[in-house]
């Protein structure tokens, strides 16, 4: 499972899962063999968490979305605030409080045949919510993840955009594949100069003499969690760099650690079979995590000033 590792919730065999604003048992929820993300991988997606009632950062999701969509030339046919409603709806649906991961999904629609061109397009954007009971599995103290670099480089913006959340994944999943195979949780990737970009699938941090490291951003997505913790940092006075370094930096690091929505911060104990640290406490990692969360609550509560009616 890597780094995504959940507990299992029986509630799931059983969630409605919302297609195009309608809503469909787990078993019956079906898209169109035509659909553009089945047959091409031509979509937008956001993961989303549900905290006590409301949805983590949900702005920034939106516009990370709306911006991927425009940069793709497809519309996805309603507003940001009729998208965030249906989300809350699907979750309340689902009786969804908190502990809720959320994979939303807007591909280009039906294609007439299947063929790459958006002008065989024949419908709307199709939008799909996913909303389970999902809680990472818990780490004992001192435990972390293990990465193993990989080969497949992380590409220039004018092959693909590495700056796109795309349904098009291909180059994260060769990664992955290969992280799997090295037996480790997974796989660090390298920017096409052999600096560190990103993991396959969340963003990943070094620290160094009291500061926090994280790739120049250039050659990966720009995370939702990464920039939260960034900004974290800067509140703090914690020194933090978006900059290039490569992995003779991160094998002399004190600490490293991966971002990501689903767990927050997560501490990496080896990579490519280095022990990382001499401390496996990671005090600058589980200060920053309580700092994350510190900063998840402060939204909440802006947000129950703006919505005094909890949403879910």
């Amino acid at each position: 499972m890597g780094t995504h590792q959940y507990v299992d919730d029986p509630r799931n065999a059983s969630i409605l899962i919302n297609i195009n604003g309608e809503l469909f048992p787990r078993s019956e929820a079906k898209i169109s063999v035509f659909d553009s993300g089945f047959i091409l991988g031509d979509g937008v997606w956001e993961g989303i968490r549900l905290h006590e009632g409301y949805l983590a950062f949900i702005d920034q999701h939106m516009r990370r979305l709306y911006d991927g969509a425009k940069a793709l030339d497809m519309d996805i046919g309603i507003s940001k605030e009729a998208l965030v409603q249906r989300i809350y709806d699907t979750c309340k649906a689902n009786d969804m409080h908190d502990g809720v991961h959320i994979r939303l999904m807007v591909t280009r629609g039906l294609k007439a045949t299947p063929y790459q061109d958006p002008r065989v397009t024949i419908s709307d954007a199709t939008i799909v919510i996913i909303a389970e009971h999902k809680k990472p599995l818990g780490m004992d103290a001192n435990e972390g993840v293990t990465l193993f670099t990989s080969h497949v480089r992380r590409g220039y913006p004018d092959v693909q955009d590495p700056k796109l959340n795309t349904h098009s994944k291909l180059n994260c999943i060769f990664a992955c594949i290969q992280a799997a195979k090295a037996q480790v949780d997974e796989a660090l990737m390298l920017d096409p100069h052999g600096f560190v970009a990103t993991c396959n699938s969340t963003h990943f941090f070094i620290v160094r003499d009291g500061e926090v490291w994280t790739s120049s951003g250039d050659f990966c997505l720009d995370g939702i969690t990464r920039r939260n913790v960034i900004n974290v940092c800067k509140e703090h006075q914690v020194p933090v760099y978006e900059r290039n370094f490569t992995l003779a930096d991160v094998y002399g690091a004190d600490e490293a650690f991966i971002t990501g929505t689903f767990a927050g911060l997560t501490p990496v104990s080896m990579i490519d079979g280095r022990v990382i640290g001499d401390d496996p406490s990671n005090p600058m990692t589980k200060k920053l995590e309580s700092l994350y969360v510190q900063r998840i609550k402060a939204e909440h509560r802006q947000a129950q000033t703006n919505n005094p009616s909890q949403p879910c």
